[in-house]
């Protein structure tokens, strides 16, 4: 055994080493060794309307801010209060949330500099400073923009969900690879030349050109943000809580722990002092390795940078941006300070638990003037910050005080990490008998017997503590009134869950998470058409080329009127499809209609088309077509959407493509052109009416079924993006966004794609989702949630 033991303390002798020398050489480096001032509130920036995800840092010329509310903001220092930030510019041209940024210099073709946004909607946009207008839209990644970067020569390089880099130049890409098998999160590229890269995969890779020279592992979990130490190497956060230090051979030289949630950003400072931003709400200034100062927040901490005097720039959730300084010539006034502190009581108490309660929801005193209906009734109220029981004495008609309400070990936690995931608890367990105290995670969803096995058999204990651990985790979660799932079946007995003073079964299943919504099972289609008015318009369009010398030859003639009107009378008869036909020449004239009408006139062909492939001989008709080589379906696709896009036939051609999900013939063509379709109708979308959101929405909830079926992780990240994009968009109906919630909370249950929504911040669309009027928003937003934890 003491052999054994030997490389363990051999290697975290060297690991101590690592971390001493590590924390040496930043002292001899910056020369911190006097005492470090703290930050202060020095200005807030209001303007954002939603988070702010992101900060840029433009030389000494300003601040660029990015937010979920689409915008990319411009700040300039205030000429007469130096403290002081004005909105100089709002840039508007994403169509859905901006994260990260780069600045470019002035030069010759940017007199004022120029700023690269990457965003939701998949673009990566350049900026004119001068004018606030775009000067380069460049297309290609296929999800989420994750990161960017500006190589010595002016190439752009980004990073995204869909798991590539691409470089560009003069905003065309010049070169595409995959940098990780997983989403790609960030980009750093140094001066001295070297490019790195952060992932959902927890590593960190070094590349020179497209080839990966060095892979750096150590992180538990995804790598959300890198930033140079300068003179020492790369810093690195991560979803794991941690922040670590490496030198640029890929050696761990440093970690930093005290943040109690997902690490989101970091950045350092020429003077060797570190910031983290978190989602536990805040920014931590480290030095030599140790944090030194915590600043708390009314939100989380999207991103946080210093700006070259030392001030550091916050972006928060709840749309503020904040700058914290030193120097006390730059603080805010007493007044503004009052006030933000005030904020942050409030943030605080409207947060805060006593038995698993909000605060915030328990009624006040007053609700002790109401008398009890029963003999011990028990009565929490709020009185100032706290919470205090009473229970109703009906012998003498009074509230009799039991005292105040306290949080079980876990309440005052919400949120708690362990092992790089999140939980509403994790108990500090003491065995007794010496033995060391255990930590026990576990979730409010959680079946307790399920989660008591578990941690027994993790931990090597007897399981005769399994009832003993089942009340402890009850009694201290606040679940005392808990009814055990009757299908819950014991692994090891084959009974059902032991509930003292009740028979137990033989019978039952495992126990599973119950969802109301979730997952979507086959297919939603457009089945219902208005014949009539369809061929009422193609007769109207028929007789306007007829009346056009140069295009009466695409007229359709009486014969192919009796065809289509026959047609129409199989197509109505849908209870006779399975003994109905259809014939070659249908088919045959539906697509020559479709090839030679003028695009203006396509849409109630393509209506036609749309019920037609419902037919079984129909999508079997279409897809023997395009297997001969003619894919007219594509052509006609790309047609319809085609700039300048018309509506009707955006519209129309967006209930086709739907309703070819109906015939699994045509599955492997919807798989095939996956990418195409979702990119050139997210393209369009400025143009969509409510009724093509819609169908756009059942679009994805049809390819989110699709793809799970098919295990397609890349096109299980596209559609997620894409259906993010909706459900966080506030103007969407009610209908639409429905449809979103339910592809994005499928993917995360049956998909592959989990890690990536949490990356993606599903967690705030699906409370945002949650505190819906509408009940079926709420319902699936309440699925969702459960995935999260």
């Amino acid at each position: 055994m003491g052999e054994a033991q030997q490389p363990t303390k051999l290697c975290s002798q060297l690991a101590s080493c690592q971390s001493r020398l590590a924390v040496s050489l930043l002292r001899q480096s910056f020369s911190l060794s006097a005492p470090m001032a703290e930050y202060h509130l020095s200005a807030q920036l209001h303007g954002h309307e939603d988070d702010v995800r992101g900060i840029c840092i433009c030389g000494d010329v300003g601040v660029a801010t990015s937010s979920r509310d689409k915008t990319v903001r411009f700040w300039m220092q205030d000429p007469e209060k130096k403290r002081e930030y004005v909105l100089s510019k709002t840039l508007v041209g994403h169509s859905s949330f901006v994260g990260p940024m780069v600045w470019a210099p002035p030069s010759d073709r940017f007199p004022e500099g120029a700023i690269v946004s990457g965003g939701m909607d998949t673009l990566v946009l350049l900026w004119n400073l001068h004018t606030g207008e775009v000067v380069g839209t460049m297309r290609g990644h296929t999800s989420q923009v994750t990161g960017l970067a500006i190589d010595d020569n002016g190439d752009i390089i980004s990073s995204s969900m869909d798991c590539t880099l691409r470089r560009w130049r003069d905003g065309n890409a010049v070169e595409v690879w995959e940098a990780h098998k997983v989403a790609v999160q960030t980009v750093l590229k140094l001066p001295s030349g070297e490019l790195f890269t952060g992932s959902s995969d927890s590593t960190i890779k070094l590349w020179k050109g497209r080839t990966c020279l060095h892979t750096f592992s150590g992180h538990a979990d995804t790598v959300r943000c890198l930033a140079q130490m300068p003179g020492m190497g790369i810093l690195s956060a991560s979803h794991d809580g941690t922040i670590k230090l490496w030198a640029l051979t890929g050696q761990p030289l440093l970690e930093m722990i005290g943040h109690t949630s997902l690490v989101y950003s970091v950045d350092a400072h020429s003077s060797g002092l570190i910031a983290s931003g978190s989602e536990d709400r805040s920014v931590k200034i480290w030095k030599d390795g140790i944090c030194v100062q915590s600043i708390e927040h009314p939100g989380c901490i999207w991103d946080a940078k210093f700006l070259d005097n030392g001030d550091v720039v916050t972006a928060c959730s709840d749309g503020v941006v904040r700058i914290w300084t030193t120097d006390n010539n730059r603080f805010c006034s007493d007044e503004e300070l009052a006030t933000y502190t005030d904020i942050i009581s409030q943030y605080t108490l409207s947060r805060k638990t006593v038995g698993g309660l909000k605060l915030m929801d328990l009624p006040g005193v007053e609700a002790l003037q109401v008398q009890g209906n029963t003999d011990g009734q028990t009565l929490i109220v709020r009185e100032g910050d706290n919470g205090v029981a009473y229970s109703w004495n009906s012998k003498e008609l009074k509230w009799d005080k039991i005292g105040e309400v306290v949080d079980g070990p876990g309440d005052a936690a919400q949120g708690q990490v362990y092992d790089g995931a999140h939980y509403d608890f994790v108990f500090n367990v003491d065995i007794g008998d010496g033995e060391p105290i255990r930590k026990l995670p576990y979730n409010r969803s959680d079946d307790p017997y399920a989660v008591a096995d578990k941690w027994l058999l993790k931990e090597n204990l007897p399981l005769t503590y399994r009832q003993q651990v089942v009340e402890f985790i009850l009694q201290n979660s606040g679940q005392n009134n808990f009814v055990p799932d009757p299908s819950f079946r014991d692994p090891y007995t084959g009974g059902n869950a032991y509930v003292p003073g009740q028979p137990s079964s033989s019978n039952g299943s495992a126990p599973k998470q119950t969802f109301k919504h979730i997952p979507k099972n086959g297919m939603l289609l457009f089945e219902t058409a208005q014949f009539e008015g369809i061929l009422k318009k193609i007769t109207e369009f028929s007789a306007t080329l007829a009346s056009d010398s140069e295009q009466k030859h695409l007229s359709l003639s009486e014969a192919d009127f009796s065809r289509l009107a026959a047609i129409v009378k199989v197509l109505k008869n849908t209870s006779f499809y399975h003994t109905s036909k259809l014939a070659d020449a249908d088919i045959v004239l539906l697509l020559k209609i479709l090839k030679s009408w003028p695009s203006q006139m396509m849409f109630p062909v393509i209506d036609f088309l749309r019920m037609f492939v419902l037919h079984p001989d129909g999508a079997t008709l279409l897809l023997k077509t395009i297997e001969s080589g003619n894919d007219v379906l594509r052509e006609t696709f790309r047609k319809a959407v085609a700039i300048p896009v018309h509506s009707p036939n955006v519209l129309t051609i967006l209930k086709a493509v739907t309703n070819l999900f109906d015939n699994p013939c045509l599955h492997q063509w919807l798989k095939t052109h996956c990418a195409e379709i979702i990119d050139s109708f997210s393209s369009c979308k400025p143009s969509f009416s409510k009724n093509a959101h819609l169908a756009y929405a059942t679009l994805l909830l049809n390819y989110s079924v699709l793809s799970i079926e098919s295990k397609d992780e890349q096109s299980q990240a596209q559609i997620l993006s894409a259906a993010l994009e909706i459900a966080e968009d506030d103007a969407q109906d009610a209908d639409s966004k429905y449809r979103a919630l339910v592809a994005i909370g499928s993917l995360m249950l049956n998909g592959l794609v989990k890690s990536i929504a949490l990356d993606l911040d599903v967690k705030s669309v699906a409370s945002s989702a949650k505190a819906s009027m509408d009940l079926k928003i709420a319902e699936v937003g309440a699925d969702i949630e459960l995935l999260t934890r």
